[in-house]
């Protein structure tokens, strides 16, 4: 069974639709791509699976429930969590503070048990520092765990971002460019990383990427949109070669090797 389900989602502000008609699904494990040309939907669709945004019709469907008409931070505790293609991280807090965050609905008890530290409080405080300290060793991150984020290279930026995701523990991760700004090495380390996450943790994704050589090389499946229409849903190979794919994404000249 598929653990995400997007069905026949419209989505328009004033009558221009932002996503007219578009369906697709996401299997346990796998790498879902969303591509497609600058305003045709890639990001409506991430903001309507995080409650940002409710279609005018459609359903989705996330391990059987319902996500439509509910609140991001509802969303985030079923299991999904999502990085952003500008970095939103605190830049004055540490790597581990950060990652810290992405733990916050791990957190079963109030202010004055924090406080005490003491009990329950104690006790979650040290399995969530746990967990993100394996999140640092699993992403590489030992080096600077204890340096203030706005001081670290982009790309090491752009690999907390995909950190605080992790330490939510999501059951589906939607990666929003994740290569966006980096340099050749950062995104081949970057691949990498989103590798290990599909093989190692069999997390399914979904990612919204321009890089076309990334998005080949990395996606089970791709779904190519135009203007808030599906054009094709399928292999990489099969979407490389489709006429109407190159006509509106590619280009009539450019071929993508497969």
């Amino acid at each position: 069974m598929s653990i995400l389900t997007f069905d026949d989602v419209m989505l328009s502000f004033d009558g221009v639709r932002a996503l007219d008609g578009v369906s697709f699904s996401v299997d346990p494990g796998e790498l879902f791509a969303v591509i497609g040309p600058n305003g045709a939907g890639k990001t409506s669709i991430f903001n309507v699976l995080s409650g940002v945004y409710r279609p005018q019709r459609g359903t989705v469907r996330f391990d059987g429930v319902s996500l439509l008409g509910r609140r991001p931070h509802q969303i985030a505790r079923l299991g999904v969590a999502r990085t952003f293609q500008n970095i939103e991280l605190f830049s004055n807090l540490t790597v581990l503070d950060n990652l810290m965050l992405g733990r916050h609905h791990h957190h079963p008890y109030g202010v004055l048990a924090a406080f005490g530290w003491i009990g329950k409080a104690r006790r979650s405080e040290l399995a969530n520092r746990h967990a993100v300290e394996e999140i640092v060793d699993f992403l590489e991150l030992a080096q600077w765990r204890r340096h203030p984020v706005g001081l670290l290279p982009y790309g090491v930026q752009k690999r907390v971002e995909l950190g605080r995701a992790l330490a939510a523990e999501p059951k589906l991760l939607l990666l929003d460019e994740p290569v966006a700004g980096m340099n050749q090495e950062e995104t081949e380390d970057m691949a990498r990383f989103i590798l290990d996450i599909r093989d190692d943790l069999g997390l399914p994704m979904v990612m919204v990427e321009h890089d076309m050589g990334l998005v080949m090389d990395l996606a089970d499946r791709i779904m190519v949109i135009d203007f808030g229409r599906p054009i094709r849903t399928g292999t990489p190979t099969e979407v490389a070669t489709d006429p109407d794919v190159i006509r509106a994404y590619l280009g009539e000249e450019h071929r993508v090797e497969s």
